[in-house]
């Protein structure tokens, strides 16, 4: 009778720990402790330690299945393949020093004043005391200081003291054509230089033979006095209208 019991008790063990490990399988294959209710939440058979690492085991594996809670299914996202079709715009784009080299072509193509600002003075041919001939030259009355420019892109040919004139320039335009600039108090370029249209080259002043600041302008044929030409005539026939 007695052999019977243990062997009955025997017998219910065995099947109550088939129903937990079952259980626990379950749970581990479906990332869910529900089938830790089919074991009524008994755990016969189980240490605390051995729940512990079983419940261990079913988080890890539930952190690995998708999230079923709340009734939402998460779908493992999806891996899109996006073809977007290239546009190849072909844009011709001028080099900044093209740029430069046309604009400043088409400058230098131009005449301008050789100053601003200025008040016209003494005019070309006029006669006076002060010349021991007629004035042969335009003056364009401004401070001391002020800004002289090319009237015309050249070579200077003359850079330095010149007499009467006190410092001066003189620009060679081409064939026959000169300009020059008398009385001034800075020389800001040097014979041989390439000059453009507009580009600064020196300062007004009143060196020389001369009764006050002003810029002495000069359009010659030559690179000498005695061969100049009437220079406002000579600007408005260019485009330039002092």
């Amino acid at each position: 009778m007695k052999n019977r019991t243990a062997r009955t008790a025997k017998s219910l063990t065995r099947r109550r720990a088939a129903v937990v490990t079952g259980g626990v399988v379950a749970a581990l294959a479906l990332g869910s402790t529900a089938a830790f209710a089919a074991s009524g939440g008994q755990h016969h058979g189980f240490s605390a330690a051995s729940t512990g690492a079983v419940a261990q085991a079913v988080h890890q594996t539930a952190d690995q299945q998708p999230d079923h809670g709340a009734g939402a299914v998460k779908a493992a996202p999806a891996v899109l393949k996006t073809t977007t079709a290239k546009t190849t715009t072909t844009v011709t784009a001028r080099p900044v020093a093209a740029m430069k080299t046309a604009d400043q072509a088409k400058q230098n193509a131009a005449w301008v004043t050789p100053t601003t600002g200025y008040v016209l003075g003494a005019h070309f041919n006029q006669a006076g005391s002060h010349w021991m001939h007629k004035h042969s030259g335009q003056d364009f009355v401004v401070p001391t200081g002020t800004h002289v420019r090319a009237a015309h892109e050249g070579v200077v040919v003359t850079a330095g003291w010149g007499g009467a004139y006190g410092n001066n320039i003189v620009i060679e335009h081409g064939s026959h054509l000169y300009t020059q600039y008398g009385h001034l108090s800075h020389i800001g370029v040097y014979v041989g230089e390439h000059v453009n249209t507009g580009q600064e080259i020196g300062l007004s002043g009143s060196t020389g033979n001369s009764t006050g600041p002003h810029l002495h302008f000069e359009v010659r044929t030559t690179p000498y006095y005695g061969s100049g030409v009437e220079p406002i005539h000579f600007l408005k026939q260019h485009g330039v209208n002092p």
